[in-house]
């Protein structure tokens, strides 16, 4: 005789003071005998152990320990059993029993004991159980009483090298309306409710996914809740809004879609979206705008990213490298190419960069300056901010001023701590700085390990920008040397640095710093980037098929003029004119070309006798043009130059649509770190908001880059492969480096998008109308004893 299963179940007081226990335990036989036998020459007890919750450092309960209390519970006097129930019943009854919740997983003990009539234990059966409440107000799932928010992400299981198996079956029927499929589905829902009853981080069932809706399930809906009244149900499928769902559980829903649904007075369900932001390639744009919105409106409770891991497995070449390989390079036919990279990492679990995203919008700690008070809130419904240490830093044009502990006291769940930000620690160092820029970055960490992560670990980071405290104005001095030789202009400062121009093709032929090339590339408007994989969805509506159609994917840029408007003892003034057209099928240019005009752009160089060279570029793309990748410039820089130093956004990559993480500071990087090396290459591993860049080589020589006048901070990368080789290789490892550094220096750059990925959705303020734009960039050279701070100070002086 053993025991077969058990079901723990607790009722918990409307005001949580008390819970009643029921525990349903069957027993089995090996031999035939009579339930009225089993009765009578066993017994069943069950205990409830308070083991402290917190499991040890092994992962086992501590049953030693000092503060144990334990609950015998008694054989059900009640006439009656659940329905469909034959076992036996345990019932009892805790007082103040402490609460489970995913901030605070308080777990006690169950142990169910089989004893024959002489007290000898039989059989024994244990497991973590807990107390917490889930139930149902209105547009509101709630947990313990509170209206919990879901930050999820959709999690399959998959390994790089043994990966998964499947039915072919059960992968290719649609069986909901099929009588002779419900025994099946119903038996995949009875076992995973028995298989998980037990487990109190369980808040609802699921009916599957992606299975159509019908007669089905509504039979698997009905068993569920006559089986456990204690969890709530979701199901998409056929519609995030059936009767059998208690979740409105949309995939890839609009945010303003999700609105919509929050605001109609006839749905009583909360809205959690069960798959939203595709994270495939290079993605996630848009996240923090569902944040927005799910922040700020009743009865949207959060949702789930699709999805965790890249489920790409391991390939070995011929000579034994390896690589990520995915759909078709099994052999397998018809396949979905790469459509089963959505992670959030990569399949050995190395973060993509977008992880530094989801956790900034997930973390519990809000931090905001409003009116002159900083203010910190706790988002957890249940943890207290005890435990944690809260520090404060303050930087001026992107270097640390002072930093110091932030003594608060232990802010409550759902609730705020206001600093007047002018009496803080930070005031008198914001008060004496004379900076452009100065931002306070306020940072939460943990005192103590925990079982996810170690003591010391970053749980929250933000960062506030603070009033300016000058006014700016440009300024520039020395003089310099120009001399003109044929088609080329020659300008200089003695034994200090000399750049060649190209009067016919209005090209920077070379540029040296004492001696030392830093350029030999020109410097041409750029407006295309490699298409990610959100580029591609949508079919013949999507942005690359519209940009091909456009002829913006083979783009040649033709001078049209080059001339020389000014010199003086101090300056140089040349203005180069190109136009873009579309080279032919062979890559020629004709005359007939010519009169397809993608975009004018007019670039005038200044170049000063301090060496700077300021470029005042004026675009005009055509008005018939679908949104384009991006406007800038692109410059070609000596591969020695791998050292970068950039003012902005950072340290991982981040663009115009994904960048709530990533802080304005001062980073430092070799080229070849900043690559991200996603398994499918396409347009990636920029910086956001950047101010400033230098690229110098190991001797510290090098040019610098920034924006100029009231031009905007700039979107930059900077890679050792091309524009064309990111669009050209299939896998990571098969990009092949340039000869040089390619440098884009974006005015504006249209962002990833994300909401999915077979459709084109840029949200619209991050996409690039065809209209005018203008904008300047200032260049200059680089020796070791120049800083890049320095040199974007210097176009800058008190008014």
């Amino acid at each position: 005789v053993f025991i077969t299963d058990y079901f723990f179940k607790a009722n918990l007081a409307e005001d949580f003071s008390y819970a009643e226990i029921m525990v349903e335990v069957k027993i089995d036989r090996l031999q035939e005998t009579s339930k009225d036998n089993v009765l009578t020459n066993y017994t069943i007890e069950a205990t409830l152990f308070d083991s402290g919750s917190w499991y040890t450092s092994d992962g086992n309960p501590d049953l030693l320990s000092s503060n144990l209390a334990d609950i015998k519970l008694q054989p059900s006097s009640a006439p009656t059993q659940p329905l469909g129930f034959h076992g036996y019943v345990l019932t009892g009854e805790l007082q103040s029993p402490k609460l489970w919740s995913a901030e605070k997983p308080y777990l006690y003990t169950l142990v169910v004991v089989l004893k024959d009539r002489s007290g000898r234990v039989v059989d024994c059966e244990s497991c973590p159980v807990g107390f917490r409440k889930v139930s149902k107000a209105h547009k509101q799932l709630l947990v313990n009483g509170h209206a919990v928010v879901i930050r999820g992400v959709n999690r399959h299981e998959h390994h790089p090298q043994v990966g998964k198996a499947n039915i072919e079956s059960c992968m290719i029927k649609h069986p909901t309306m099929e009588p002779k499929w419900a025994t099946a589905m119903m038996d995949r829902v009875i076992g995973m409710v028995e298989r998980d009853k037990n487990h109190t981080c369980i808040i609802s069932w699921s009916l599957g996914n992606e299975s159509g809706f019908g007669t089905n399930h509504f039979a698997l809906a009905g068993w569920i809740r006559g089986r456990d009244s204690s969890r709530v149900l979701h199901y998409e499928g056929g519609g995030s809004r059936t009767p059998c769902t208690d979740i409105v559980c949309p995939m890839y829903m609009r945010v303003w879609d999700m609105v919509k649904i929050s605001n109609d007075p006839t749905e009583t369900r909360p809205l959690i979206l069960c798959e939203y932001s595709h994270a495939m390639g290079n993605s996630n744009g848009n996240l923090h705008i569902y944040w927005e919105a799910i922040d700020n409106t009743f009865g949207l409770q959060g949702g789930f990213i699709w999805d965790w891991v890249d489920q790409a497995l391991v390939k070995v070449y011929e000579d034994g490298t390896k690589h990520w390989a995915y759909g078709g390079e099994f052999g397998d036919v018809p396949n979905d190419l790469n459509f089963c990279l959505n992670g959030l990492t990569f399949p050995d679990r190395t973060p993509h960069p977008v992880l530094h995203e989801v956790k900034y919008l997930y973390q519990p700690t809000k931090v905001a300056l409003k009116e002159g008070k900083l203010e910190i809130k706790n988002t957890h419904f249940f943890q207290t901010t005890e435990g944690l240490e809260f520090s404060w830093s303050i930087s001026a044009d992107g270097y640390n001023l002072g930093s110091g502990i932030l003594g608060l006291t232990h802010i409550k769940p759902q609730s705020s701590y206001a600093v007047d930000w002018q009496s803080g620690p930070w005031y008198s160092l914001w008060a004496s700085a004379d900076e452009e820029e100065l931002f306070l970055t306020i940072m939460a960490k943990l005192l103590n390990s925990t079982r996810w992560v170690a003591d010391g670990d970053i749980v929250s980071s933000a960062q506030v920008q603070l009033t300016a405290r000058r006014n700016i104005i440009p300024h520039w001095w020395h003089s310099l040397v120009a001399e003109t030789l044929g088609d080329t202009i020659i300008v200089k400062q003695q034994d200090v640095w000399d750049l060649t121009l190209n009067t016919k093709t209005g090209l920077v032929e070379s540029w040296k710093v004492r001696g030392v090339h830093v350029m030999k590339k020109g410097i041409l408007p750029c407006f295309w980037r490699a298409p990610i994989d959100n580029d591609k969805g949508g079919n013949s509506a999507s942005y690359l098929s519209r940009w091909k159609a456009a002829g913006m994917d083979c783009l040649h840029f033709i001078t049209e003029s080059c001339s020389v408007q000014n010199i003086t003892e101090n300056s140089v003034t040349i203005l180069v004119v190109f136009v873009g057209v579309t080279k032919g099928e062979d890559g020629s240019i004709s005359n007939q070309d010519k009169s397809k005009v993608l975009y004018t752009t007019e670039m005038t160089y200044t170049i000063y006798a301090s060496g700077d060279v300021i470029i005042e570029c004026n675009m005009k793309p055509n008005p018939d043009l679908p949104p384009l990748p991006r406007v800038g410039i692109e410059l070609n820089v000596e591969k020695s130059l791998d050292q970068a130093t950039w003012y902005g956004r950072g340290p991982f990559e981040c663009y115009p649509d994904r960048k709530a993480a990533a802080q304005i500071a001062v980073y430092e990087h070799n080229v070849g770190e900043l690559h991200v090396p996603y398994i499918v290459p396409g347009e990636s591993s920029g910086r956001a908001d950047v101010r400033w860049a230098t690229f110098r080589n190991k001797n510290g020589f090098g040019i610098y880059a920034s924006k100029y006048g009231s031009s905007p901070p700039m979107q930059m990368s900077a890679s050792y492969y091309s524009t064309l080789e990111f669009d050209r290789a299939t896998h990571n490892e098969e990009l092949i480096e340039g000869d040089s550094i390619e440098i884009h220096l974006d005015h504006k750059h249209m962002g990833l998008g994300g909401d999915d990925s077979w459709s084109p959705c840029v949200h619209k303020q991050y996409l690039i109308p065809p209209v005018p734009y203008s904008f300047s960039v200032r260049l200059c050279p680089v020796t070791p004893a120049t800083s890049g701070h320095n040199i974007y100070k210097s176009q800058f002086k008190n008014s």
